[in-house]
């Protein structure tokens, strides 16, 4: 798939570009981990992490429709040490992926704008997670699209 954005042409583009969405835009690897849908599973897991010196930077998590199964899924300032360690505690059910972490404008229409953009250039948002923040500082959001690479590079031209 080519890239093409005419960025003279494009309003969503011209907003971005003015500096008024856009803060950071990195590439990062995401970990995700299976565990039992149980109580204190979530502060076992932080407390363990925590207790290997590994700060957790972003979180989700969520369960099955039965409720028995949950993932969790995050990213830490060191996500080698982290697959390593929760594999000796003897979690199995890990995955590490790419995604990009955005941190936006916290103001009304910037998740539209980001969305729109990828939309017309034919990106699906595969997945997302957002934080906010009431005080002026930006908002992050971690997401997974159809294609990371040209999504990245929509972004970054925009």
């Amino acid at each position: 798939m080519s890239l093409t954005i005419n960025l003279k042409e494009c309003k969503i583009c011209a907003i971005i570009k003015g500096g008024y969405v856009i803060k950071n835009l990195v590439r990062a690897r995401e970990i995700s981990v299976g565990a039992r849908n149980e109580v204190g599973v979530l502060a076992r897991m932080m407390s363990f992490l925590v207790d290997h010196g590994i700060n957790v930077e972003t979180i989700a998590g969520y369960s099955n429709r039965a409720g028995t199964e949950g993932m969790l899924v995050f990213i830490t300032d060191d996500n080698q040490k982290s697959i390593e360690k929760l594999v000796d505690d003897g979690y199995e059910d890990i995955e590490e992926r790419e995604v990009i972490v955005i941190e936006l404008e916290n103001r009304p229409g910037t998740l539209k704008n980001i969305s729109e953009l990828l939309a017309a250039n034919g990106i699906n948002i595969d997945y997302f997670y957002c934080t906010t923040c009431s005080s002026g500082c930006a908002a992050k959001m971690v997401f997974s699209t159809s294609d990371n690479d040209i999504a990245y590079r929509i972004l970054n031209s925009a």
